[in-house]
């Protein structure tokens, strides 16, 4: 009897969401080949290297734990197993305002009560348990209901349990307006709302649901992969690598090619002009790129137009980001640093309504040697400055150096070689002002610089939006581009574009999304389904029932209701016989 046929994949991109499919779908007996453009896997969670200097070029903290457990899970190890080591920042951040003052945001609750108390009073601690509740509440829900579920039909939100769901995560509401009930000093609104800069939108238009970050952090902490961030993933290029997933880096592909009938994947077919065939491809390229410069348009104009509609989208913001070389500690910053304007809402009008640079920016500050001192060499610090800005207004027809934003209804042109050195001067001049460091221009040795133009060159990010597609209301679940492509058998998609989102933790989990769809389509046994799920089951308790001391023992609702019936007699009691007569 013949051997059964091995299915074939090929992933375009060695992105997060691309490694951690190809290393699933090895593991389910599909035999995998990863394409990257760059000579690096990682996508923008790659490492920048200068003599000595190791800086982390996109994502610099490790969120959501539970979630990278659980691709390691999925594929029958850990990550301690392969080597990857998390450390725990101390402080989760410092927030530095330009009057002075600092807030530090940690897992300790006793600094916590401290702080919150200091500025709001003896109430303000209840209100910050009572809004910590609601956030984890919006975490366990968006992680059972969300994250872990494709939604792949408007049915999917329409459905009574998932409306539910939806009540109960305040997906109408913003962040912003949801601090308001439970900070009542502006200063501890902007401290619990900034935190949407991770998913590139602004607190006043971000969903509430999306507390369920700060939850993450103030509930699980923040963690830092020591040897930088794409130790995680390199952990899984290697795991993926044992399971027969094949890389070829510095290929960049052409274009998807289809069988004669133009609706069905054969395969893809690189720049050098050699195709490769495969029963799957699965993009892990920007998403709004590849409708637009991937699909073959002229079979298929629908995807042209949609091509076009995706760029029409609202899309994250960009960024100005700074690798600084430093030849001496600055032992005033911590890991992470959050430096936020005085004009805050301007701050992010700016970014969100006119796609440019704040006259005064919030920012971000990280210095990783401060928790991994393989970082930088002995006695000197690498820090990375990120400035949030407007993405590009069209990735077409401009140069390299301008791009063109409507100020007040007026066409303008933005000089970004001068907006980089306006960004620069306002981080070294803040930080130096308000940490009192000194001026850190002197003590750099190198700069390296990711401006809009060269996020959307190195990795075809489109207009520069390093995050993909903004999570507006309409712009997620069902509502977001699907993982099963549009008028293409055989094609997905994974990655920030997609369902269900951005940010590395998310993108892994929908990572699992497309690899069940997959193997579904393809009618192939799921490996991960017939095991505990490490996200779901983490924090259950075992069954001990050897042991009467650790039996879960919820309270007895007849005990309850005795409880009630005799607070009633007493109350009955005490009005006939006890309560004083007037």
């Amino acid at each position: 009897m013949s051997k059964p046929q091995q299915r074939s994949a090929i992933i375009v991109g060695a992105g997060a969401g691309g490694i951690a499919t190809a290393a699933r779908l090895a593991k389910a007996g599909l035999a995998v080949t990863v394409l990257e453009k760059n000579s690096f896997t990682g996508g923008r969670c790659s490492l920048i290297h200068h003599e000595g200097w190791r800086f982390d070029q996109g994502p610099s903290l490790l969120l959501l734990p539970k979630l990278f457990a659980e691709t390691f899970h999925d594929l029958g190890t850990t990550l301690e197993a392969e080597g990857v080591e998390l450390l725990r920042c101390p402080t989760n951040y410092s927030v530095w305002f330009s009057d002075g003052e600092r807030f530090e945001l940690s897992t300790d609750l006793a600094r916590m009560k401290a702080q919150i108390e200091r500025w709001e009073g003896k109430d303000g601690f209840r209100r910050y348990l009572a809004w910590l509740r609601e956030a984890h509440s919006h975490y366990e829900l968006s992680v059972r209901d969300v994250l872990h579920k494709n939604f792949t039909s408007l049915r999917d939100v329409l459905s009574p349990t998932f409306v539910v769901t939806g009540l109960r995560i305040h997906p109408l509401h913003s962040i912003w307006s949801r601090a308001c009930k439970y900070f009542w000093t502006e200063r501890l609104r902007r401290v619990f709302t900034f935190a949407t800069m991770y998913m590139g939108m602004s607190p006043f238009d971000a969903p509430a649901t999306y507390s369920l970050l700060q939850y993450t952090e103030l509930a699980e902490g923040i963690w830092y992969p020591r040897g930088g961030f794409h130790a995680v993933l390199e952990a899984l290029v290697r795991l993926g690598e044992r399971l027969g997933v094949q890389y070829r880096l510095s290929t960049p592909v052409k274009q998807v090619v289809t069988l004669a009938d133009g609706k069905t994947v054969r395969g893809v077919q690189l720049e050098s002009g050699e195709v490769l065939e495969a029963d799957v491809v699965v993009i892990n390229a920007d998403l709004v790129y590849a409708y637009s410069n991937l699909f073959p348009q002229e079979q298929q104009p629908d995807l042209a137009r949609y091509g076009r509609s995706l760029r029409a989208k609202a899309g994250s913001c960009s960024s100005i980001s700074f690798y600084w070389s430093v030849r001496r500690k600055v032992p005033e910053l911590q890991t992470h640093n959050i430096f936020l304007a005085d004009e805050y809402r301007e701050s992010f009008d700016a970014i969100f309504d006119r796609q440019d640079l704040p006259r005064e920016p919030s920012f971000y500050v990280n210095v990783p040697s401060r928790i991994d001192p393989s970082a930088a060499p002995e006695g000197c610090d690498a820090v990375i400055a990120l400035v949030p800005t407007g993405h590009l207004r069209d990735s077409r027809g401009f140069g390299p150096g301008t791009t063109t934003v409507k100020d007040d209804g007026v066409p303008r042109e933005l000089d970004w070689p001068a907006l980089v050195d306006r960004a620069r001067r306002a981080v070294l001049e803040t930080v130096a002002v308000r940490t009192g460091c000194g001026d850190l221009s002197e003590s750099i040795v190198h700069e390296g610089v990711n401006a809009p133009h060269a996020w959307e060159a190195k990795f075809n990010l489109d207009k520069g939006s390093i995050l993909g597609l903004s999570h507006s209301f309409l712009n997620v679940l069902s509502f977001r581009p699907r993982t099963r492509a549009r008028g293409l058998r055989g094609a997905y998609f994974v990655g920030a574009s997609t369902h269900p989102g951005t940010g590395v933790p998310i993108v892994l989990a929908g990572s699992r999304l497309t690899a069940d769809q997959v193997l579904d389509d393809l009618g192939l046994p799921v490996p991960w389904r017939s095991v505990p799920s490490a996200i779901l089951d983490q924090g259950v308790p075992q069954d001990l029932s050897t042991s009467k001391l650790d039996r879960l023992t919820p309270p007895r609702r007849g005990a309850v209701v005795a409880f009630l019936l005799l607070i009633v007699v007493w109350f009955a009691l005490y009005v006939r016989y006890w309560r004083p007569v007037v």
